[in-house]
């Protein structure tokens, strides 16, 4: 059954127990990856997901933690045995950032070095990013401190279908993204600038006609407590735990 794999699910800085929000998709073969803040290849391993299967890794936006660990996912990819090339997704600000973080390190040594096969979409509404035999992945903006993309994943053996915001405050393009989804998993950082709150994740909920609400991208300490407000207005809003997999 296709599932969604919580790799991490804290903010820049969270708990001690949680890592940067990062995403992993699987059903039957070709995993896809979302997001590399942290030690991605690591966060695989520790989710049974083998790594050298990976199918296309998506880039959301060019913070440092959601971009930072690329380096070392090229690094523990080659290190691993990969020689595939290696697909890369993303709006162009964001594959840049991975490109400047990557050419900070002399690979000239590294034989056998899997290529890697940038894949820029355009900031748009509903942009088809990917369609294969397994997956069919949609782009769509949302609204932070610089440009970000959501995506929406979708098995094409079932029709499940995951949404997830990634760092934004309420934004409707990030409703029609989500629109009927089995789960939406929506950044709860709290009330920043570019970021969202858990009632307001639960209102995008409510707006896209989710089935489910996983929050992410925690910050430090939430509790249950919390998630009352958010629970009212949504009553299948619940936090992402680490590792967490769901089956949609």
């Amino acid at each position: 059954m296709p599932t969604l794999h919580l790799l991490g699910t804290g903010a820049a800085f969270s708990d001690a127990h949680r890592t940067t929000t990062m995403l992993a998709f699987t059903d039957g073969g070709s995993p896809l990856v979302v997001d590399c803040g942290g030690d991605v290849v690591q966060r695989l391993l520790a989710a049974g997901i083998d790594p050298a299967t990976v199918s296309a890794l998506f880039l959301t936006h060019e913070h440092i933690d959601h971009v930072g660990g690329f380096p070392l996912f090229m690094e523990k990819m080659w290190l691993a045995g990969r020689r595939a090339p290696i697909p890369v997704y993303g709006i162009e600000p964001a594959l840049d950032q991975a490109r400047r973080c990557f050419a900070t390190f002399d690979t000239r040594r590294w034989e056998g070095l899997p290529e890697i096969l940038w894949h820029p979409f355009p900031e748009a509404t509903n942009t088809l990013a990917l369609s294969d035999a397994t997956w069919t992945v949609h782009a769509g903006p949302g609204r932070h401190a610089v440009p970000v993309t959501g995506v929406r994943v979708e098995s094409r053996r079932t029709g499940g279908c995951v949404a997830y915001s990634c760092d934004t405050e309420p934004a409707p393009e990030i409703a029609r993204l989500a629109e009927g989804a089995d789960i939406l998993v929506h950044e709860a950082t709290g009330d920043y600038p570019g970021h969202s709150t858990a009632a307001q994740a639960a209102e995008v909920a409510v707006r896209a006609g989710a089935e489910r609400l996983v929050l992410v991208h925690l910050p430090p300490n939430l509790t249950d407590e919390h998630l009352v407000e958010a629970r009212r207005i949504f009553a299948k809003t619940e936090r992402g735990e680490e590792l967490g997999t769901y089956v949609f």
